[in-house]
């Protein structure tokens, strides 16, 4: 089995993902402990470290040698909700990352970020981190990937940045979209919809016949349990869902107005299954679903990696 680390973990996007094409997690470090709750509450057998990046890469040598290097750094430095600060925001970590790198010198490197990461007034930073990487001994790319391409019911474009070793980057090649459209907002939810006996489930599921916008899942200062500000309340109106706030339960037999989500629903169309359990408190659930990156696009792009490192590993033992 290919062996990884997670920078950044949250409650388990990514690694789940990771986990499904194949890469067996070494370490886990994640700050927020809510997200680290979710992680041990879900796989014991993690080792989940609770610190701070900066923190961790002070002893990251202690996993060097790994397959894989993962992480989802912080968004808000690159994001056009923000100031988009890049390198002078607080909360940048990308430097922290490459100096990780240097340390531990993994065999690939997958990171996400907002697609805010790909806008012009940070064309010379992404330059100097490709310079960085080279220097180091990597081939890196980045594009910008829909979920809604790898059967996520959701818009939800993310930026994937992949670096591999240079003796086997030839082999690493993007992965496809599906050939099909992913389900809608009401063929994903319609069973937890109707879990509550609501008479009304099948039409309002017929009606909600879209993907869904992207879940925001917002900061510890701002964001609260809703489905994002105005403009995105508007769009799931238009599903026929109330974005104002999220609910404990699904609504009942004689609901009459908008229904809204609960946050197992929130999570099934982030792509997480329903067997994977948020903990904590309504607010705290839902901030771990809408911050996480959608398993199945990191399970994509987690086996085109695991293909190329195998691919070495086979043409160096042929060879």
């Amino acid at each position: 089995m290919l062996t990884s680390v997670e920078l950044c973990a949250g409650a388990g996007g990514q690694a789940l993902g990771l986990e499904r094409a194949g890469f067996g997690h070494t370490a886990l470090v994640e700050i927020d402990k809510h997200c680290c709750n979710t992680l041990r509450h879900n796989r014991p057998a993690w080792q989940v470290l609770e610190e701070d990046m900066r923190v961790f890469k002070h002893r990251a040598g202690d996993f060097a040698g790994m397959d894989l290097l993962a992480g989802g750094l912080p968004c808000p430095p690159f994001s056009v909700a923000g100031k988009q600060l890049g390198e002078e925001d607080e909360r940048n970590l990308f430097n922290d990352a490459i100096d990780i790198i240097d340390v531990t010198r993994p065999r690939a490197v997958m990171i996400e970020n907002v697609r805010g990461f790909l806008d012009a007034v940070f064309h010379d930073y992404r330059e100097r981190l490709k310079t960085q990487l080279d220097k180091l001994g990597y081939r890196t790319d980045w594009r910008l990937l829909n979920a809604s391409d790898y059967g996520v019911p959701q818009l939800r474009p993310r930026v994937v940045i992949v670096a591999v070793q240079k003796e086997r980057a030839e082999f690493f090649d993007w992965p496809d979209p599906l050939p099909h459209n992913p389900p809608t907002v009401g063929e994903t939810l319609r069973d937890l919809m109707a879990a509550g006996g609501w008479r009304g489930a099948d039409d309002w599921a017929d009606k909600a016949d879209e993907i869904a916008p992207t879940i925001v899942g917002g900061s510890k200062k701002h964001g609260g349990p809703d489905l994002g500000p105005t403009r995105a309340r508007a769009a799931w109106a238009t599903l026929g869902v109330e974005g104002r706030t999220v609910a404990y339960e699904p609504p009942g037999p004689f609901h009459n107005d908008m229904p809204r989500l609960t946050v197992p629903m929130v999570a099934r169309i982030q792509g997480f299954p329903d067997e994977w359990h948020f903990t904590g408190a309504k607010t705290n659930a839902y901030r771990q679903v809408g911050n996480a990156f959608p398993p199945p696009v990191a399970e994509a792009v987690g086996r085109q990696i695991g293909r190329a490192l195998r691919k070495r590993k086979l043409h160096a033992v042929a060879g």
